[in-house]
């Protein structure tokens, strides 16, 4: 039996801090990378996983971060359309969460896994670590020798160490390349001193922008059964059916409006995190108030403004040599997918699939569609343009689309089921 429950207030705090340094590796460097200040996402964490826990009548532990599925996405879409017209779009995701919420309240999770199947999200999460690869390249060569230390010692957290030093890979790395960055002089400590103890996060306003919107709404996909595996973990750990209690639609929902809030204030998406779920397995740690703990603490770590701008020093190398690692996952994540559903590819229908969302996700496809040209919407007074669907979003559309049209369709082992 879990004694979470019974543990008196002060170790209860501690843990709850311990998790947030779980997360904390992931959940900033998502915003460094999109080009924001780190200190808006942990606000956004904190009171987007408040936001969850209310909706969920305070039921499940989680935490929510920032997802890597949408690193992407959000540079491609910050170039194109600007950061407030991206912060639309992200509200938009959310809204995708939401309504897919009261999908699943209506037909079960069955029509999710049916639209969704493993030899779609399988590929769509492996475009998703190789189209980011360059990036972490690009960084990394700035200077080999600290991308180096900072990967290798992320590795050696991965494979040599167990417990909590092996769910922190991304931490360990980044503290690595930063000792080594320091020895080397590589550090600019500028932001530090320029940064004030006490600061509130950088609220952004975003500005409404139909081509933000239509271009983050497919990448919402992977995401969106990564929370329903997460679900199925928790609960297999916690020992309690969260996918009936609360439910599945009450724990989409939290992360949907947790992620459109955060595009209200100007942050990245929060959605539930594996990073977290996988301490909850390791610890056997299921008491949701310790979740909170770390909610309340984020939320507090984004005010002092030193935080801040001790991650804005982090050099890009160190940065980048982290990334070698976490994009590759993020691909190796995608073959796990198809490898435990036992997706069959004796079926040609199922080789086509993953074959047409890897070379259209990874080679760069893009269409083009006038909106502009749609007699309905002209109607409507609604002038939107050229709409471009490219990258993530367009493979995980095709894949949708060819899994639905294809004949042959053939169920699949769920890990989760069994």
């Amino acid at each position: 039996m879990n004694s979470s429950n019974q543990l008196s207030n002060p170790k209860q705090i501690l843990l709850g801090v311990q998790f947030l340094f779980v997360a904390f590796g992931a959940t900033v460097l998502v915003p460094l990378l999109v080009g924001i200040n780190p200190s808006i996402a942990l606000f956004s964490a904190g009171i987007g996983t408040l936001i969850f826990h209310f909706i969920t009548k305070g039921r499940v532990p989680v935490f929510l971060g920032s997802s890597f599925a949408f690193i992407a996405p959000i540079v491609a879409c910050t170039e194109k359309f600007g950061w407030s017209g991206t912060l639309s779009g992200i509200i938009a995701v959310g809204v995708v969460y939401s309504l897919v919420s009261f999908l699943v309240k209506w037909k079960g999770v069955k029509l999710i896994k049916k639209i969704f199947p493993s030899v779609v999200v399988g590929p769509v999460i492996m475009v998703i670590g190789l189209s980011l690869a360059p990036v972490g390249v690009d960084m990394a060569k700035t200077n080999w020798l600290i991308a180096s230390a900072s990967l290798l010692s992320a590795i050696i957290a991965v494979v040599y160490f167990k417990g909590i030093i092996r769910l922190i890979p991304v931490f360990i790395g980044i503290a690595f390349g930063y000792a080594v960055s320091l020895l080397m002089g590589k550090v600019d400590f500028t932001p530090i001193q320029e940064a004030s103890w006490f600061q509130l996060p950088a609220f952004t306003l975003p500005s409404f922008s139909w081509e933000a919107i239509l271009y983050m709404i497919p990448v919402a996909i992977a995401p969106l059964i990564e929370h329903v595996g997460d679900i199925y973990a928790i609960s297999a750990v916690a020992e309690k059916d969260f996918m009936k209690k609360p439910g599945l639609n009450r724990t989409m929902l939290g992360d949907g409006i947790a992620t459109s809030i955060a595009g209200f204030i100007g942050s990245v998406p929060n959605t539930t995190y594996s990073e977290v779920t996988g301490a909850i397995e390791l610890t056997k740690v299921t008491n949701p108030r310790i979740l909170r703990i770390s909610a309340i603490t984020a939320i507090l770590f984004s005010l002092v403004g030193k935080v801040s701008g001790f991650l804005k020093s982090i050099p890009t190398e160190v940065l980048g040599g982290i990334m070698l690692l976490l994009f590759g996952m993020i691909a190796s994540v995608g073959i796990k997918t198809l490898i435990e559903s036992k997706a069959d590819f004796h079926k040609t229908r199922n080789m086509v699939i993953v074959s047409i969302i890897l070379t259209v996700g990874i080679g760069g496809a893009a269409i083009d569609i006038p909106l502009e040209n749609i007699k309905v919407l002209r109607e409507l007074g609604l002038n939107l343009g050229t709409f471009s669907l490219e990258g993530i979003g367009l493979a995980s559309v095709v894949g949708v689309i060819l899994n639905l049209i294809l004949p042959g369709k053939s169920k699949e082992v769920h890990m989760e089921s069994e």
